[in-house]
């Protein structure tokens, strides 16, 4: 299930929203403030950002800024300004599609399908609360700052993430980065663990809430992947 961001400052207008996305399976976050939404992000997931234009303090051309210093995840604007001007302006910091006021229903959940399918294609990345584990690259950042980890560690954190909430023995561990016929010690395993915890937390991220250790049985990693 895709998670989707709703961002206005109309009440109405967001529960018109969910009353469109529910039914068609995405899970939708409401917030009525850029800021809410700056907040949730770096806390949490989300696959899509729906985000109003015209919203009190924080408006959205601004909101969409902030959240591109550090993050990708894909905005769609939705917005009742539809000179070609502004919609320029939208594409332009950074967002992956517009959509204007009123909208038929049809239209804007062909415009999510298109979008989710071509921010899709292609990744290696996984993201987590503001963690992302790119394979291709062979990159761990949170918030867009890198964390340098050991060929091991990456693997070891690369192994938990695409299997959220799966607990790994750390035969199981061993078996997977290392092959059946290692002679590796479990206690390798715990030491990498600890080095990935004090990166992790080094950098700010919250580790404890995810990278989990399940007593005398191994380690999973909390949440779900995207």
């Amino acid at each position: 299930m895709y998670t989707l961001l709703l961002v206005d400052d109309e009440e109405r207008m967001l529960d018109l929203l969910e009353l469109y996305l529910a039914p068609n399976g995405y899970r939708c976050v409401k917030r009525r403030s850029g800021a809410e939404a700056i907040d949730y992000l770096r806390r949490h997931h989300a696959d899509l950002v729906l985000l109003d234009v015209m919203m009190p303090e924080l408006e959205g051309w601004e909101t969409c800024r902030r959240i591109r210093s550090f993050s990708n995840v894909p905005i769609m604007m939705v917005t009742a300004r539809d000179e070609t001007a502004d919609i320029v302006q939208g594409l332009k910091i950074g967002a992956d599609d517009y959509v204007t006021k009123p909208f038929d229903e049809a239209e804007l959940l062909a415009r999510i399908e298109a979008v989710l399918r071509r921010t899709a294609g292609g990744r290696s990345a996984i993201r987590a609360a503001g963690l992302v584990w790119d394979e291709e690259e062979h990159t761990v950042r949170y918030e867009d700052k890198p964390i340098a980890l050991t060929p091991k560690e990456f693997a070891i954190l690369g192994l938990l993430l695409k299997h959220p909430n799966q607990v790994f023995s750390r035969g199981q561990i061993i078996a997977s980065l290392w092959g059946y016929l290692a002679d590796t010690e479990e206690r390798t395993v715990d030491s990498h663990m600890k080095n990935i915890r004090e990166k992790l937390r080094k950098a700010g991220f919250p580790v404890d809430d995810y990278l989990q250790t399940v007593w005398g049985v191994g380690y999973k990693w909390e949440g779900r992947k995207s």
